[in-house]
């Protein structure tokens, strides 16, 4: 389904296409307009009369100038109204933005920052606001356990498990060992275990190992019946797992939910519980408690099952049973801020670009990180949309979504199709959206953006093929650089077309008031092409090798609607060809006596 959805090409142009056909549009019409009165002018001129050869005769005469020498001359005139448009149309245009896009694109490989589509460097400039994983991203995806509750009892340390019945630590260790997507590696010499898999896994593997497991000795006591692997919209996995006596189904996942299925707890001397209203309210402030010092929050809990509930046959259609769940215990997962994002965020906030976090964990994990990254602020708190969780998100109609879009900063609990939902309401708010995504299920999201930013390292190759940009550290300062780029692609075209077009209207407006009064222009189309090909061409590598500078940053994005020429360019651009105007036309009618020829 992914696959059919990222190959449909939504073909949109880029903001600044949107531009350049716009200025495109308005040079032809002025260009052809003007060719078209010049064409008109000179033809009146030259059947009525009114226009001399070079040796001064009268070059129409009605009734005596032959058929084939009319015609000739109305060409020669045919071509002068050609050289008009040539003139008009800045030809190098479309090579400066060429290259200006080719050599940004070279030096962004440096800031660690791979593009996969030219357009996307300019894009980048254009970005209002950038919706970003929080693991990996934000943070710096290394793990490890640093609180621990068992039985509604906190371990300190965590790793402390003294005071814990044999049966609950059993149970546990067989839960952790058995519902994993990890492995361990136990050296044949005695060292030190190696953890291998997701971050989240090492970090639960390795408490394992901590609290005693032996994860060879515990996965071959019993054997797997079925799995349940992780998935983004249940937030949890599960496990059937068989020994000669019993079946026991382990559950481990996102800790709000998986408390929400659990009808008993294990207390630390191995006796079981009922679930009391208030039992439920003392785990859950503990998740909050965890969540609000921005620690991951994840849940383990089992049941027991007949051996002749499990089918016989289709085992893989099994729906493994999730409600009358005993809970084992709770553990918090710290992953600490990258250094340098909160900097990185400022700056972009200061630039006009507005960050937005989605994150599958929590809302209080995701408020906690967005308060040390500094996306959100204390008084962003005082608002309730700030903060918003996915469900809620995806349960509102189209314009209720569209009319709340604006206001989030933190997604949390999101599955990939809220990041999705997200991006669509903030384009249709009329906003450039760049979006950062790791997983094969953010790959929809980053083919919907305007500039779909994948993580190098963490990134799995579907999100790389529906990316724009592969940011290769996986580091938020990476991709501010990349803003920084793209603002900079942006300038430089602005400030090429400004020196091109300077000289297309000084060369239009000389050769149109030579062609009016003289019959005769000074420049032809060679000559012109030379000036609009070879000249601009040197003058554009010049504009699109700037760097780009601080002062760019400071400045608000362009968004989809701010025009490509600004008031002060065409201020610029008339005030110098004036001048060359003045000049160019002083010695055309005048050189001669002027240069003493």
């Amino acid at each position: 389904m992914l696959m059919a959805n990222l190959s449909e090409d939504i073909g949109e142009e880029t903001p600044l296409q949107v531009r350049l056909n716009g200025v495109a549009t308005l040079i032809g019409i002025v260009g052809l307009s003007v060719a078209g009165v010049v064409l008109v002018v000179l033809w009146i001129r030259y059947f009525t009369g009114h226009s001399n050869n070079p040796d001064g005769t009268t070059a129409f005469v009605a009734g005596t100038t032959g058929a084939k020498q009319g015609f000739m001359g109305a060409i020669s005139i045919f071509t002068i109204a050609v050289t008009i448009v040539v003139v008009a149309v800045p030809e190098g245009l479309p090579l400066a933005v060429t290259l200006t896009l080719a050599y940004s694109m070279r030096k962004m490989m440096r800031d660690k920052a791979l593009v996969r589509r030219l357009s996307s460097c300019e894009t980048m400039g254009s970005a209002t606001t950038i919706c970003s994983d929080k693991t990996g991203t934000l943070t710096l995806n290394k793990m490890t356990v640093v609180e621990a509750y068992l039985s509604g009892t906190k371990l300190n340390p965590c790793d402390n498990t003294g005071m814990m019945s044999s049966s609950v630590a059993s149970l546990l260790v067989e839960g952790i060992a058995q519902n994993t997507a990890g492995a361990v590696f136990s050296p044949e010499n005695g060292g030190a275990a190696e953890v291998a898999g997701a971050p989240t896994e090492k970090a639960i593997l390795s408490w394992g190992l901590k609290i005693g497991m032996n994860f060879n000795d515990v996965r071959s006591k019993s054997s797997v019946l079925r799995v349940l692997p992780f998935n983004s919209v249940k937030k949890c996995g599960g496990v059937a797992v068989q020994s000669d006596t019993y079946v026991h189904i382990h559950w481990k996942g996102a800790a709000e939910l998986v408390l929400a299925s659990c009808k008993s707890w294990f207390s630390i001397d191995g006796s079981v519980h009922p679930m009391s209203s208030d039992k439920y309210n003392e785990l859950k402030r503990s998740i909050d408690d965890m969540a609000m010092s921005s620690l991951r929050c994840i849940a383990f809990a089992y049941c027991t099952c007949e051996l002749t509930m499990v089918p016989r046959e289709d085992l893989d259609k099994w729906q493994l049973p999730d409600d009358n769940l005993t809970l084992l215990g709770m553990v918090g997962i710290k992953d600490p801020c990258r250094p340098g994002v909160r900097d990185a965020v400022q700056l972009c906030s200061a630039a006009g670009v507005k960050v937005r976090m989605v994150t599958g964990d929590n809302v209080e994990t995701a408020k906690a990180i967005a308060f040390e990254c500094g996306i959100l602020n204390a008084k962003d708190v005082a608002s309730e949309t700030t903060i918003i969780e996915g469900k809620v998100f995806r349960e509102m109609s189209e314009t209720a979504r569209e009319e709340v879009a604006d206001k989030i900063t933190v997604m949390g609990r999101s599955s990939p199709n809220d990041k999705l939902l997200l991006v669509q309401a903030l384009k249709r708010k009329g906003h450039v959206v760049a979006v950062t995504g790791d997983g094969t299920n953010d790959a929809p999201a980053l083919h919907e953006a305007d500039i779909g930013l994948s993580m190098g390292i963490s990134g799995t190759e579907v999100a790389k093929e529906s990316s724009d940009i592969i940011i290769l550290d996986d580091d938020f300062t990476s991709v501010v650089k990349v803003v920084r780029w793209g603002r900079s692609v942006y300038a430089n075209i602005q400030k090429f077309i400004q020196f091109q077009l300077t000289v297309n209207v000084a060369a239009l407006v000389i050769n149109v008031v030579a062609a009016v009064s003289s019959g005769a222009v000074p420049l032809n189309a060679v000559e012109l092409l030379w000036v609009n090909l070879i000249m601009d061409t040197l003058g554009a590598l010049a504009l699109a090798t700037e760097p780009p500078t601080d002062n760019l940053m400071k400045r608000h994005p362009v968004g989809r609607r701010e025009p490509l020429v600004t008031n002060i360019m065409w201020r610029n651009l008339f005030i110098q060809a004036l001048y060359q105007i003045a000049v160019l036309l002083v010695f055309n009618f005048d050189g001669k006596r002027i240069f003493q020829l």
